[in-house]
């Protein structure tokens, strides 16, 4: 294979330039093309893999798949509530069951051990998350909102099964993509990189 010929302005663009946006900010009723959502499935195919284990699974909900997984996580909600005796909150009930179908895509993301790879869990994990990374990009490169959030399911026990995982399988939450509702791009806020390297020269 050629050496490819990046353009380095641009990836310091795409890479700097990426934003959350989350369901407040986005467009409702609009749904962004599933060759989209292809493109950003394959770049996080690409994503860095020790060993090739290629640990990322993500299960896309779009259409009727956004009430059915909203449908899911309220209930499931509500069960945890009444098993548990914690307090049921009416208003999370119908975050659990709105927000989903606010979206065009929502992105079950999952980490699936390859067994017998003798990988630690921990890159496991970085190359799932690193694999979430590349649909970030892709994402923001074509102008969309996007979020990875960790709640509803992603840490309940009770969904494990629901998820095909087992043993230290996990599920690392679900990444939401819609169109923006606003063409005004949020602004990135970070702290001197200076402030956060030591360099050791000899």
């Amino acid at each position: 294979m050629e050496k490819p010929n990046f353009n380095v302005e641009e990836v310091n663009k795409i890479i700097r330039g990426r934003r959350s946006m989350f369901v407040a900010q986005f467009k409702e009723n609009d749904p962004v093309d599933d060759a989209i959502i292809q493109e950003m499935l394959e770049n996080a195919n690409w994503a860095p893999t020790h060993k090739l284990t290629q640990p990322w699974r993500f299960i896309v909900y779009t259409g009727a798949g956004l009430k059915k997984f909203a449908d899911y996580q309220a209930e499931l909600y509500k069960k945890r509530a009444e098993k548990n005796g914690t307090p049921f909150i009416e208003a999370t009930y119908n975050k659990f069951k709105e927000n989903p179908t606010k979206a065009s895509h929502v992105i079950a993301i999952l980490m699936k051990r390859t067994e017998g790879s003798g990988l630690p869990l921990m890159e496991e994990i970085a190359a799932t998350a690193m694999a979430v990374q590349n649909m970030y990009l892709t994402a923001s490169a074509h102008g969309l909102a996007a979020y990875w959030g960790t709640g509803g399911p992603t840490f309940w026990e009770e969904a494990r099964e629901d998820f095909g995982l087992e043993g230290e399988d996990m599920l690392m939450g679900f990444f939401y993509v819609a169109k923006p509702a606003s063409d005004r791009w949020p602004t990135g806020k970070r702290g001197p990189i200076a402030d956060k390297v030591g360099w050791i020269r000899e």
